[in-house]
Order: structure tokens, then sequence, then C-alpha cells
């Protein structure tokens, strides 16, 4: 089933649980949760005090999404804050044996995050216990960019590889989605759809929720 992935990134900052409720009430199974340093992108974002504070009002899966420096120095915080996903650039770490074992040995799903840059078969040496592979859409640290159409091709050699190894994980897009951009994704295999600015901007959640799926609303 496709997982619907609302990047929080893109919420009304001043009402946090409130919009979580609100795309968990859509049919959003997942909520993104992007977090920036201001090195390994040119952001700041959220830290492990928003994932503790938001998890006591929602059972929604959080995928947490470390796009940080070094991000083996934080995981154990936002293991502790509720994290249900760590998902980590591999670009940003070269301890990613290290976050593995930390994550597995928590009983947490273990992701992996790729630049648009970085080959997809990087991802091989850790296929054993990957619980998601995140294919970045556009270049990582700001909203709204649009969708790169080599991205499809990335999605099904994430697809491959995964099936080629044996491996179980679910591959995730994240930048740029859109009705249009989700159709394509959908069509290349993608498991987890990663929308902000579509999802949470929309007066109407549960239908742009469903217009994400492939699903007609009028029918």
């Amino acid at each position: 089933m496709l997982i619907i992935s609302p990047s929080l990134f893109a919420a009304d900052p001043g009402h946090l649980a409130d919009e979580v409720a609100r795309v968990a009430d859509a049919g959003a199974e997942y909520l993104h949760i992007d977090v920036m340093d201001g090195r390994f992108v040119p952001n700041l974002s959220f830290g492990p005090n928003i994932v503790e504070g938001l998890r006591k009002y929602s059972n929604i899966c959080f995928d947490v999404h470390l796009m940080v420096e070094e991000p083996e120095n934080h995981l154990d915080a936002f293991l502790q804050a509720g994290s249900d996903i760590v998902t980590v650039h591999l670009e940003a770490t070269k301890k990613m044996d290290e976050i593995r074992r930390r994550c597995v040995e928590a009983k947490r799903g273990f992701g992996i995050s790729l630049r648009p840059s970085t080959p997809v078969s990087a991802v091989l040496p850790y296929i054993e216990d990957l619980s998601l592979l995140l294919i970045m859409s556009i270049n990582p640290g700001f909203g709204g960019q649009s969708f790169m159409e080599g991205s499809l091709e990335r999605i099904r050699e994430a697809v491959k590889i995964r099936d080629a190894a044996g491996g179980s994980y679910a591959v995730s897009v994240d930048g740029g989605i859109n009705p249009k951009t989700a159709a394509l994704c959908r069509d290349a295999g993608v498991d987890i759809l990663v929308a902000g600015t579509y999802l949470f901007k929309s007066e109407d959640v549960s239908a742009a929720v469903n217009t994400l799926r492939g699903n007609d609303v009028n029918s």
C-alpha cells in the first residue's frame, strides 16, 4: 500500500500539534520531520524537543530525516524523543554502521537518504537492516523546489536493487511532490510519497491525500 508522509516543515509553525492531527485524520500514515543544522544544508529546523512534544499528541509514524553533519552525535536524542524511523544522509557520516547498529538495538527503523548526486548503489552495504531508502528529488534544505525528472530512474533503480538483493526497505521520495509527479513516482514503484506544501497548504487535506494515492475523489 502506498504511504503518504506529510513533511512537517511546510506546516503552520504556530499550530504544529493541530497540523499533525489534521493530516493524520486525513489518512496520512507517516509524518516526515526534517531536521536541519545549518551545516549539511543551509537552513535550520526542528530539534528533538519538537519530536518529543508532538509525540504526546499523535501515534502516527514519525520518520525523522536528519539533514545534519555527523548525525551519530544526535541519534540518541531523537531516538529517545520518540522517533519511529531515523533517516540519515549517507553523505553526512562516516559511521553509518554504528548508526545502523544503534537503530537496530533500539528497535527503531533505520533509514538512509541520498542526495540526487549520490549513486543509489551506495546503499548496498546496508541493505540487510535498511528499513527505508529516501530518494531526494530536489537538493535538500529548502521546500518548494521543482521535482528532478531524473529521480524517476533512481526510484526504479532502488526497487531493482532491493529486489535483486532480497531487501525489504521501503522506497520513499521527497521533493516537489504534487498530483502529476506523484503519478510518475507511483508508476516507478515508489512506496512512500513525502509531500509538504501540497498537503499542508491544501484546504481539503483528505482530498489531497487521495489525489496523491491516485484515487478519484469524485467517484
